[in-house]
C-alpha cells in the first residue's frame, strides 16, 4: 500500500518569530505512516493570499495530499469568503487539511461513517475558519484601542522607521525591480512598499 503524501505548511506573521516549534509536525506525521514530500516555511502575514510558499504548495497539490499546519490560523486568517474560496482550492486539487487536535490525519473509513466523519470535518473546519478570522480582528481592534488610550495620555510615540529597509525598497524600484518583486524580495507587503515609496516622492518633492 502506497504511503499518503503530506505536505507541511508552516508560517509565521514577523521576521522575529521562528518557525522551529513547527518541525515536530514532521515526526508526527511520519509516525502516522505518512510520507512527507515537502516543507513550505514562510514569514508572512495570514492575513493575505499573496504568500510565496503558500502558492507554490497550492501549485504542488496532487490528489490525495493532506496539507498538515500546528493550526489552522498558520495557513489562513483570511475574511470567511476568501477562506473558504482557498479551501475550494485545496479541495479541488482533491486534497485535504489536517490540523492536530482540530482536524486530525484522516483514517479510511467507508460507507455512512465516512460519510458521517466528512460531514463532522467540514463543519469543524468552517467554525474553525470563522475562529481564526474573529480572534485576528479582536487582537487589531484590543490594539486598535490600546493606541488611542496610550494617545490620550499623550504616551504613544508609534513605531520607529526602518530606515535601512526603506532605503531598500527605494533602491530596488530604482534599478527596475516591480512593486510585487520589491515586496517579495524583502519579505513586506506591497502596501508598504508603495507607501514607503510615496513618503520617498514626497520627501524629494519637498
Amino acid at each position: 500500500m502506497r504511503q499518503p503524501n503530506a505536505r507541511i505548511y508552516q508560517r509565521v506573521s514577523t521576521k522575529a518569530q521562528d518557525l522551529t516549534r513547527q518541525d515536530a509536525l514532521r515526526a508526527e506525521a511520519e509516525a502516522k505512516g505518512y510520507k512527507v514530500v515537502a516543507t513550505y516555511s514562510e514569514k508572512e502575514s495570514g492575513t493575505t493570499e499573496k504568500r510565496p510558499e503558500l502558492q507554490r504548495m497550492l501549485a504542488d497539490l496532487n490528489e490525495g495530499d493532506i496539507i498538515i499546519a500546528e493550526h489552522l490560523d498558520r495557513i489562513t486568517r483570511l475574511p470567511m469568503d476568501k477562506a473558504e474560496a482557498l479551501m475550494g482550492q485545496i479541495k479541488a486539487k482533491g486534497a485535504t487539511v489536517s490540523v492536530p487536535g482540530l482536524i486530525d490525519l484522516p483514517t479510511a473509513a467507508d460507507g455512512m461513517t465516512g460519510i458521517v466523519m466528512e460531514s463532522m470535518q467540514a463543519m469543524l473546519l468552517k467554525m474553525a475558519l470563522y475562529q481564526c478570522r474573529a480572534d485576528w480582528e479582536t487582537r487589531r481592534e484590543r490594539q486598535r484601542q490600546g493606541i488611542e488610550v496610550a494617545k490620550a495620555k499623550g504616551a504613544y510615540r508609534g513605531r520607529k522607521p526602518d530606515t535601512v529597509a526603506n532605503a531598500k525598497i527605494v533602491e530596488l524600484r530604482a534599478i527596475g525591480y516591480t512593486i510585487a518583486k520589491v515586496a517579495s524580495t524583502l519579505n513586506v507587503s506591497e502596501s508598504q512598499v508603495k507607501l514607503i515609496l510615496k513618503k520617498a516622492k514626497e520627501e524629494k518633492a519637498a
